[in-house]
C-alpha cells in the first residue's frame, strides 16, 4: 500500500510539467499567428494604398487632360474670335432708328440701318420663305447672325445651314432669291458671301459675330418678336 502511495504521489509532479509545457506551446502559437494575422494585414494595407494611388493618380491625369483640352479649344476659340475672316465686309456709322414702312438699304441683304421697331425671332429660327428685311436688321442690332441663300443654294448646303442654325441661339436663316451670292451670312454692320456651306468661314463667322463684338445691344432677347 505504501508503495502504491509513493508511486502515485510521483506521478503528479510528471503531470503539472507536461501541462506547463501544453499551455506555453499554445501561447507560443498564438503569438506567431497573432504575427502572421499582423504581416498579412499590413501587406493588404499597402496593396489597397496602392491600388488607391494609382486609381488617384489616374483620375488626376483623366482630369488634367479633360481641363487641358477644354482650355485648348477655349485658346482657339478666342483666336479665331480674334483674327481676321477671309472676305468680309463691314460697314460703319449705320443708323439705327425705330421706324415704320419700307426701308431703302444700302446692300443686299441688310446688315444694318433703320428699322422696324420689332425684331425678327432669332433663337435658331429657321424660316422657308423670305422674311421682312427691317424686321431682320433689328434683330442683327441685338447681335444675331442671320444666313441667307438663293436658287443656287443645294439641297446639303440648306440642310447644313439650318441644322447648325437650329442649335444656335441668336441666329435665324431664311431664303433671299435677289441676294447675288449663293449663301449670304450678315451680322450687324458686317456680311460675308460663300458659294457652299462647307466653306470653313461659315463656323468662323458664327464663332466671332454671334453676339460678337458688333452687336450694338449685348443681352438684348431674341425671342418673342416677328415671326
Amino acid at each position: 500500500m505504501g508503495s502504491a502511495s509513493k508511486q502515485t504521489n510521483n506521478a503528479k509532479p510528471g503531470n503539472k510539467a507536461s501541462g506547463k509545457q501544453t499551455a506555453a506551446d499554445r501561447r507560443e502559437r498564438i503569438a506567431q499567428l497573432r504575427a502572421e494575422e499582423q504581416r498579412r494585414e499590413k501587406r493588404m494595407r499597402f496593396i489597397a494604398i496602392s491600388v488607391a494611388c494609382v486609381l488617384i493618380a489616374g483620375t488626376a491625369g483623366a482630369g488634367y487632360f479633360i481641363v487641358s483640352n477644354a482650355n485648348k479649344k477655349h485658346d482657339k476659340e478666342v483666336a479665331a474670335a480674334k483674327a481676321p475672316i477671309p472676305g468680309v465686309k463691314t460697314w460703319s456709322n449705320l443708323t439705327r432708328n425705330h421706324v415704320q414702312g419700307t426701308v431703302n438699304y444700302a446692300m443686299t441683304p441688310p446688315v444694318g440701318g433703320d428699322h422696324n421697331p420689332v425684331w425678327l425671332t432669332c433663337m435658331g429660327n429657321v424660316y422657308d420663305k423670305p422674311v421682312t428685311n427691317e424686321n431682320a436688321v433689328h434683330s442683327l442690332e441685338h447681335g444675331a447672325v442671320w444666313v441667307t441663300y438663293n436658287g443656287k443654294a443645294t439641297a446639303d448646303d440648306i440642310k447644313t445651314l439650318s441644322d447648325k442654325v437650329k442649335v444656335t441661339p441668336y441666329s435665324m436663316m431664311s431664303p433671299y432669291p435677289t441676294e447675288t451670292g449663293t449663301i449670304t451670312l450678315n451680322a450687324w454692320g458686317t456680311q460675308l458671301v460663300v458659294d457652299s456651306a462647307t466653306d470653313p468661314r461659315v463656323n468662323e463667322f458664327f464663332t466671332k459675330y454671334v453676339q460678337g463684338p458688333q452687336t450694338q445691344e449685348p443681352g438684348a432677347s431674341c425671342s418673342d418678336g416677328a415671326m
